[in-house]
């Protein structure tokens, strides 16, 4: 039996960014969905306080879905890849591509 709240679908990747700054939990995070389809369901571990702001202000710049904060003992937060969001830099995924 699943112990997910229903309005958080099941992750379809997972991102551990458990003791990384937010720019690099970005970084790690840009790569790790690279190339998964719209639609993909990411749960990321965050533990830098700035997650809850930063997190949801780089699915607004991307125009990914921020499902917000996943209910449960650890911090983690939801998102949904969006199939008309913007490309952004592997180096500097805070920034759009060719900027």
């Amino acid at each position: 039996m699943s112990t997910m709240n229903p309005e958080y679908p099941a992750p379809d990747i997972t991102v551990d960014g458990t003791g990384l700054l937010c720019v690099t939990l970005l970084l790690l995070l840009r790569k790790e969905i690279d190339g998964a389809e719209p639609g993909t369901v990411v749960h990321v571990i965050a533990t830098d306080p700035a997650a809850p702001l930063d997190l949801p202000a780089w699915c607004h710049l991307t125009g990914h879905i921020y499902l917000g904060p996943v209910p449960g003992n650890r911090p983690v937060f939801a998102l949904q890849l969006a199939s008309d969001a913007l490309p952004t830099r592997a180096d500097a995924p805070w920034h759009a591509a060719g900027t």
